[in-house]
């Protein structure tokens, strides 16, 4: 694995931290707690946020489909952690689904 990849990892794990850590602060002052508490403002922001990453992927546009992605990622930490889930949980998954057809997989779902 590359040095760059471990970067990635280890701060994907302090975020899962820092959402942890804030996720009990006073909503007025967090933003991070705010969202946790309130799973209809989150799940919107979650949309929004979808809704700029597709635009910005259409628009070929791909720093703002950087950015974009950034934020969808973090509202999506968040609702895990809402969820009682994190990153490494849905990791496991993907792992799971690894040498699985994409069209066996969701077929797999439908039952």
């Amino acid at each position: 694995m590359s040095e760059n990849s471990m970067k990635n990892i280890d701060y994907l794990q302090k975020l899962t931290k820092t959402i942890k850590n804030n996720a009990f602060k006073d909503a007025e002052f967090s933003y991070t707690a705010k969202l946790i508490g309130d799973i209809e403002y989150l799940s919107k922001k979650i949309g929004e946020e979808a809704s700029e990453v597709i635009i910005a992927a259409l628009s070929k546009d791909k720093e703002n489909l950087k950015k974009e992605a950034a934020d969808l990622i973090y509202h999506l930490m968040v609702l895990l952690e809402q969820g009682n889930l994190s990153i490494d949980d849905v990791c496991g998954e993907l792992m799971r689904r690894r040498g699985i057809s994409g069209h066996e997989e969701k077929k797999s779902r439908k039952s």
